[in-house]
C-alpha cells in the first residue's frame, strides 16, 4: 500500500500565534494529540493533522475498522486529503460543533478542508456518510486523494466492483461508494483508490464515503452531500445551545459535552469509554485494551454530567438503557453497546500504535466484580429524581435489589476502579459500597423506592463507614490508604467528596497526601508504584479539582482546572485517558468520555461553588438521623 511522501515542514498555526513545529509521523502514526474526532451518534472517526483519517470503525464504533492505519503503519487502512507541497497547517472545529476545518498554507496559496460525520434533518441518517469539502482560499492548492480501505488483521482482502454507474468497494459484509466531485478523477484497485485535484480560489470538491453493512447503500449526489455538511454544522449549534452552563469558559466546558455526546451512541443510548482500542498507556509498555465498550462506572458518571449541563434527553436514554442491562444481566461492569457480555480477550496480528503491542478486542473486565457499580448506579438514580425526574415502579424495585445485594456483599473483597486482577479490600470500594447504601435511604425517604428495607440499609451503611474509619486510614500516610494495610494512596478516593462521605478532615489530608505522592505537574498518577508503567490519569487531576472545590477551595480548584485546560489544549478539545507529564504527549484511548466528564463536573461543581452565596459548608453526612 503506497502512502504519501511526508511532509517535513509541516506545522500548526493557533489562535494567530506563531507556527509550532509539528513531529513528523513515526512508525506511520502522529501524536495521539494530532487526531480530532468526527462523529454523528453511531461512529467516531479520528482524523490527524495531517489530512489522513486513520480509525473509523463503521458503521458502527464496536465495528472491525474501516480504516486502522492508527494502530498498524505498514498495512493499515486510510483516507487521505493532503497538499502534495510541504505545508503548514491551522486546525479547528467550528464553533459549538463537531464539524472541523483545517486550513493547508503551501508556497502556492492557501485552501481548507472541512470535514464532518453528516447527519440529517430528523437527527442520524440511517447510514454512515463520510463527508470532506475541500475549498480554495488564495492561489492554488494541488491536493492529493488516496483511499485504502483495512485488511482486519489480514483477515480480510478489500475489493472494488462496478455496479449500475458506481465503482463500490468491499471488506466483508460492508460495502461503501465513493461520492466526488467530477474535478476529481480517481484510479481504482481492489486494495482502494487514487487520485489528485487543484482547487483555486472560491472553488469546491467534495469527496464523501457512504458506506453501510449488509443492507442496500444509498448514493445520494456530491450536492446533496456537500449540503449536509452545513446542515450537520446547524444541528450540532442547536443542540449546544441547549447546555446550561452559565460559569467561566462556556466555549471548553460546551467543546467536553461535544466530545462526550460523539460517544454516546444513539442505536441503545449506551455510552462507549472511548472510541478506541489498544492505544497504550506507556509508549513500549503493555498495557492496551479495547474501550470501545459500555461500562456502568462511565455511563454513570456521563449521566451524571450531561445531567449537570442540562442535557435531560441524553440523561433518559442512557439512564434507561443501563436499568435495561441491570435487569437483563444484573450487575455486571461492563456490556456490550447492544447490551450484550463482552467477549474474552483476544490479540490481533498488528503492529501497535507506535510498535506498541498487544493489538486487542475484548476485555477482561467483562467477568470481574467491582463494587464501584453499586455506588455509580445509585449515584446516577439520585441525580436523575435530584432533577426533577421519577423513577417508575419497576426501576425502584431493580434498584432495591440491587441495594440488597451492595447490603450483603460489601465485606468481600473485589477488583477495585482500576480492575486491578488482585483481590482487595479497596478503600474506594467500600466507599461506593457505602455511597450506594446512603443514596438507597435517600431516595426511600423521598418516595423513589421502596422502603422496606430502608432501615437495613442504614444500618449497613453505618456499618461501612465505621469499617472504613478503623481500617483504611494510614496515620502514617495521613491519608485514607488504597487498601488497608497497603502503604499505597489512591487517586480515585478524591471521588469520596462527591459522594458526601463523612470526614471533612480526613478527606482533605487524604487530598494533599495525594498532591504530595501522586501529583507531577498539573496531572497526577491513578495510584502508587505507576510512574514507570504509565501516563497520568487526566480524570484525576479533574476529580482532584472538583475535590477542592467541593470542600472550600473554590478559587484554588478553578487555578487548577484553567491549568489543566491549558496543558491539554493540544488537540482542540478531545481529551485521551492519559498523558506523558514530561512531553505532554497523549496516551490511552480517545476521546475518552472518563476524562471529558470529569472535566464537565469539575467546572460545573466550581461554577455552581462561585455563583452560590457564601455558607458554612454543612456536614457531608448525618449518619444519627432517624
Amino acid at each position: 500500500m503506497s502512502t504519501l511522501p511526508e511532509a517535513t515542514s509541516l506545522v500548526e498555526t493557533k489562535n494567530g500565534e506563531a507556527p509550532v513545529a509539528r513531529e513528523r509521523r513515526r512508525d506511520g502514526a502522529l501524536p495521539i494529540e494530532q487526531y480530532s474526532a468526527l462523529g454523528e451518534g453511531r461512529s467516531v472517526a479520528l482524523t490527524g493533522c495531517d489530512g489522513s483519517i486513520d480509525w473509523w470503525c463503521a458503521p458502527n464504533m464496536d465495528s472491525p475498522p474501516l480504516f486502522d492505519r492508527l494502530l498498524d503503519g505498514s498495512n493499515g487502512g486510510y483516507f487521505s486529503i493532503a497538499p502534495i507541497e510541504p505545508c503548514a497547517v491551522e486546525r479547528h472545529y467550528r464553533a459549538d460543533s463537531n464539524v472541523l476545518e483545517t486550513v493547508f498554507t503551501t508556497a502556492s496559496g492557501r485552501a481548507s478542508l472541512t470535514e464532518s460525520l453528516n447527519s440529517g434533518n430528523a437527527g442520524r441518517l440511517p447510514w454512515c456518510e463520510l463527508a470532506r469539502r475541500i475549498e480554495g482560499l488564495e492561489g492554488e492548492v494541488r491536493f492529493a486523494v488516496r483511499m485504502f480501505p483495512s485488511t482486519r488483521a489480514q483477515s480480510a482482502s478489500p475489493y472494488c466492483s462496478s455496479i449500475g454507474e458506481h465503482t463500490v468497494f468491499h471488506v466483508q459484509q460492508l460495502l461503501g461508494v465513493v461520492i466526488h466531485h467530477p474535478a476529481l478523477q480517481l484510479q481504482w484497485a481492489d486494495e482502494g483508490a487514487r487520485g489528485e485535484c487543484t482547487v483555486s480560489a472560491g472553488e469546491r470538491v467534495t469527496v464523501a464515503l457512504v458506506v453501510g453493512e449488509d443492507e442496500p447503500l444509498v448514493a445520494p449526489s456530491v450536492e446533496e452531500v456537500d449540503g449536509r455538511i452545513d446542515l450537520t454544522d446547524r444541528e450540532w449549534k442547536a443542540w449546544a445551545r441547549n447546555v446550561s452552563y452559565d460559569g467561566w469558559d462556556r466555549a471548553t466546558f460546551v467543546r467536553s459535552t461535544l466530545a462526550l455526546k460523539l460517544l454516546l451512541y444513539s442505536p441503545s443510548g449506551a455510552i462507549a469509554a472511548a472510541a478506541t482500542t489498544s492505544l497504550p498507556e506507556r509508549i513500549g509498555g503493555d498495557k492496551n485494551f479495547d474501550y470501545r465498550y459500555a461500562w456502568v462506572r462511565d455511563a454513570g458518571y456521563t449521566i451524571q454530567a450531561f445531567l449537570a449541563a442540562g442535557l435531560e434527553a441524553e440523561s433518559k436514554a442512557a439512564f434507561t438503557w443501563l436499568l435495561r442491562q441491570l435487569r437483563r444481566h444484573g450487575p455486571k461492569v461492563v456490556f456490550t453497546l447492544d447490551g450484550e457480555r463482552v467477549a474474552p480477550v483476544q490479540e490481533l496480528p498488528m503492529r501497535g500504535y507506535r510498535d506498541t503491542q498487544p493489538v486487542v478486542k475484548g476485555n477482561l473486565a467483562g467477568d470481574q466484580h467491582q463494587h464501584g457499580i453499586y455506588g455509580d448506579i445509585f449515584e446516577t438514580a439520585f441525580c436523575f429524581v435530584a432533577a426533577g425526574n421519577i423513577l417508575d415502579g419497576a426501576s425502584a424495585e431493580l434498584l432495591s435489589r440491587i441495594a440488597d445485594l451492595c447490603a450483603d456483599h460489601w465485606r468481600a473483597k473485589d477488583s477495585g476502579i482500576w480492575e486491578l486482577p488482585e483481590l482487595e479490600h479497596y478503600t474506594m470500594s467500600k466507599i461506593s459500597c457505602w455511597q450506594a447504601l446512603a443514596r438507597a435511604v435517600e431516595l426511600a425517604d423521598q418516595g423513589q423506592l421502596p422502603t422496606t428495607c430502608r432501615d437495613r440499609w442504614q444500618r449497613e451503611r453505618d456499618r461501612i463507614s465505621d469499617w472504613i474509619e478503623t481500617h483504611c486510614w494510614s496515620d502514617a500516610l495521613q491519608a485514607f490508604e488504597m487498601y488497608p494495610g497497603s502503604g499505597k494512596l489512591d487517586a480515585s478516593v478524591a471521588l469520596a467528596v462527591r459522594f458526601r462521605f463523612d470526614g471533612r478532615d480526613r478527606l482533605l489530608a487524604t487530598l494533599r497526601a495525594i498532591d504530595r505522592e501522586l501529583g507531577q505537574s498539573n496531572f497526577h498518577y491513578r495510584y502508587s508504584g505507576m510512574p514507570e508503567e504509565e501516563g497520568c490519569f487526566i480524570a484525576c487531576s479533574y476529580w482532584m479539582a472538583e475535590g477542592y472545590a467541593r470542600l472550600g477551595f473554590v478559587e484554588d480548584a478553578r487555578a487548577r482546572v484553567d491549568a489543566l485546560n491549558g496543558a491539554l489544549g493540544r488537540c482542540q478539545g478531545v481529551l485521551s485517558e492519559m498523558v506523558d507529564p514530561a512531553t505532554g504527549h497523549y496516551l490511552g484511548n480517545t476521546p475518552q468520555g472518563l476524562s471529558h466528564l470529569a472535566q464537565v463536573m469539575a467546572m460545573a461543581t466550581i461554577a455552581d461553588s462561585q455563583a452560590a452565596p457564601e455558607q458554612p459548608t454543612p456536614p457531608p453526612h448525618d449518619k444519627d438521623r432517624p
